[in-house]
């Protein structure tokens, strides 16, 4: 196993590997270049928003799981993610952006962590390498994708029969949102249990943890 580098140094690297050219996605709503959405998704002052740890446990994952971090950026969840379930499992990294695939690697090669596999995805299909998938992430990424419904179907494809669908998104309805201005970025839990009631799924828990973001469990309905 790899020694894991000291924070300052692991950053300069992933700093580093951003002076990589990046047009602009403009099939994402909301879209950036990887470059500048690496410096807001590893600000120290996001990442204490977050609440990872407490996150990761609710999703109640376990060793030898399989699973998806739809829109991972630079693997802020990945790791830790990885580390739950263990060798045995693994932790697809899933970006549309071509760029962010090496940051994603650098982390876990320098945090030590060897069941974390980048993955390039399409704007309508995360083109996951395998269908048995037992566990899909979403964080604050819902609502960049423009064709939800259809994204959540195609999703579906990829995943286990006895598999679960996390989502945690800003909630139009709740106060905080920094996309009020914004109505194609705008999503609420209605609009996304209908969508996963299409795909075959239903809504199985919510948590509580969060007062401007919706932080629901979807599993397959029998």
């Amino acid at each position: 196993m790899l020694t894991p580098r000291s924070p300052s140094i692991l950053t300069a690297t992933i700093m580093g590997l951003l002076f990589v050219s990046a047009l602009p996605l403009s099939a994402q709503l909301g879209g950036r270049p990887a470059e500048e959405w690496a410096v807001t998704l590893e600000s120290g002052r996001r990442l204490a928003t977050l609440d990872i740890e407490n996150v990761v446990a609710r999703m109640m994952l376990q060793p030898g799981d399989i699973v998806a971090d739809i829109g991972a950026g630079t693997g802020i969840f990945s790791i830790p993610m990885a580390n739950v379930v263990g060798p045995s499992g693994v932790v697809f990294a899933q970006e549309v952006d071509a760029d962010f695939l090496p940051i994603i690697q650098e982390k876990a090669r320098a945090e030590g962590v060897a069941n974390v596999q980048a993955v390039l995805g399409e704007f309508e299909d995360p083109k996951l390498p395998r269908n048995d998938v037992d566990v899909a992430f979403f964080h604050d990424v819902l609502h960049h994708i423009e064709k939800r419904a259809e994204y959540i179907m195609t999703l579906a494809g990829y995943m286990a029969p006895a598999s679960r669908i996390v989502v945690v998104d800003y909630d139009r309805n709740l106060d905080g949102n920094p996309h009020q201005s914004d109505p194609t970025l705008m999503i609420s839990q209605e609009e996304v249990t209908a969508w996963m009631a299409a795909a075959g799924y239903q809504l199985a828990e919510e948590f509580d943890l969060f007062e401007e973001k919706l932080f629901a469990v979807y599993s397959r309905a029998n």
